[in-house]
Order: structure tokens, then C-alpha cells, then sequence
């Protein structure tokens, strides 16, 4: 399964910034040993539903540290029996642009 999730913690920093908190969450990702990458607005992390489930908990146990609230946003593809998708299908979107 692929999970692609933000954590955005409030109540934090006064100027409204999030990104020293969202490092947070991203290290413990990076920490996990999973398949990952990030963009400017989601993590993207591979793995089997207990293992990644339990990633997003600490990452956002992380992100939240110090803040009142966390907003999460959280979309999976759930697609068993399929793994290293997370780049296999950015490489076949790819490669439909290098037809066309």
C-alpha cells in the first residue's frame, strides 16, 4: 500500500509556520526505513497496512509535539500483492509522455 499524508499542527509557532514540525514527521518517516519521498505538500510512504499505519501514528505524534491540534490528511492506494508502486507508477506515467 501506498499512503500519501499531511500533518499540520497548530497552536505552535506564532507566525504560523509549520515546516520545524513537519521536519519532525519527515525524519521519523525517513527513520522507518520504508519506501518514501516528499513534495511540497504530501509525504509518501510504501509499505503493509500495520507497519505504515503505525508510521503516520508516530510522524504524527511528532509533528504535534507542543501543539494543541494536528489536522491530518491521509489517502491510500490499497492495491495487494503490489510493491515498489511508488515509483513504478510515476516511471509508467512517464513513460506514456515519452510516447506521446
Amino acid at each position: 500500500m501506498i499512503v500519501a499524508f499531511s500533518v499540520s499542527p497548530s497552536g505552535g509557532d506564532p507566525d504560523g509556520g509549520v515546516s520545524e514540525a513537519v521536519s519532525r514527521a519527515v525524519r521519523v518517516v525517513r527513520e522507518s526505513g520504508l519506501p518514501n519521498s516528499t513534495n511540497a505538500m504530501f509525504t509518501n510512504i510504501e509499505g503493509e497496512w500495520d507497519e505504515v499505519m503505525a508510521v503516520v501514528k508516530r510522524a504524527v505524534e511528532a509533528a504535534g509535539a507542543g501543539s494543541a491540534r494536528v489536522g491530518l490528511v491521509l489517502k491510500a492506494d490499497i492495491r495487494p500483492g503490489f510493491e515498489g508502486q511508488l515509483e513504478a507508477k510515476v516511471e509508467r506515467v512517464e513513460a506514456h509522455l515519452k510516447d506521446a
